[in-house]
């Protein structure tokens, strides 16, 4: 058991990353598991999904807006006051911004990713590190993305907020290192769920092609030849939520079937 015993906050539950996060965390023994995201129905679905394990772990749902502070700061409360404390944080709450190429783009779209993708997860891990600092140290996991260091074409958006939360982390995890809490990212790529299922969807209708041809033109770049699953890239992420990392922070984690290789 990966969690055994921990209390873990879930941000951006819904279809995919998120909810694949929060029912695996039940899995791996989790005592208690916090959802947050903006949708009621968002958070009642995982939580069904979760006690449908019939594994007795402990929920807490809080919709959240994490680029409002106050709200950050009353789900990181209410979590400490139902559970006594809090030992990791999931950062996957996220905003794709605007899809257009920058030398046109609406800044306002920048913005609005920039809000939530790192303004509202800094206010988030900000409401949680004094909690984590008090029982002896913690998990930070930022979930980011393989834009960052690989562009694509109309992202430049979404690709920057994610930029500057990678550059936020090596911070967080110099400066938290000495009260036991460990900071790090895994930068997904392409991974099957629901949102890339909606993507191919809308690109057989825009283009006419099968869905196969454009699967196989995404999997042409991608050594490990499948589109991750999101639940597989979820194994990942808890890697660094667990004890086995206890001496890893400030590193990035590259979750993509071999699509970006850094060197």
């Amino acid at each position: 058991m990966l969690l055994q015993d921990k209390v873990v906050i879930v941000s951006g539950i819904g279809p995919g990353l998120g909810q694949e996060l929060s029912t695996l965390a039940a899995k791996e023994g989790a005592a208690a598991v916090v959802l947050a995201a903006r949708t009621p129905q968002k958070l009642e679905t995982a939580e069904q999904e979760i006690q449908a394990l019939g594994l007795g772990t402990k929920t807490l749902k809080v919709q959240t807006d994490i680029s409002d502070k106050a709200q950050c700061e009353a789900l990181a409360a209410a979590a400490a006051q139902a559970f006594g404390r809090i030992d990791v944080l999931f950062n996957s709450a996220y905003d794709p911004g605007s899809f257009e190429p920058i030398e046109s783009a609406d800044m306002e779209g920048w913005r609005r990713a920039m809000d939530v993708n790192f303004f509202g997860t800094m206010h988030l891990t900000q409401a949680c590190v004094p909690h984590m600092k008090a029982a002896g140290g913690g998990s930070i996991v930022m979930i980011a993305t393989m834009v960052e260091h690989k562009p694509l074409a109309t992202q430049g958006g979404y690709g920057s907020s994610k930029a500057a939360l990678r550059s936020a982390t090596k911070h967080l995890a110099l400066e938290l290192g000495k009260y036991k809490i460990r900071v790090n990212s895994v930068h997904m790529g392409w991974m099957w769920g629901p949102s890339v299922e909606t993507y191919f969807n809308w690109q057989v209708q825009a283009t006419g092609r099968t869905q196969d041809e454009l699967i196989a033109e995404v999997t042409a770049n991608i050594p490990l030849g499948v589109i991750p699953d999101d639940e597989d890239c979820a194994k990942a992420a808890l890697f660094f939520a667990s004890d086995y990392s206890t001496v890893v922070t400030g590193s990035s984690l590259d979750v993509n079937g071999g699509e970006y290789m850094p060197i």
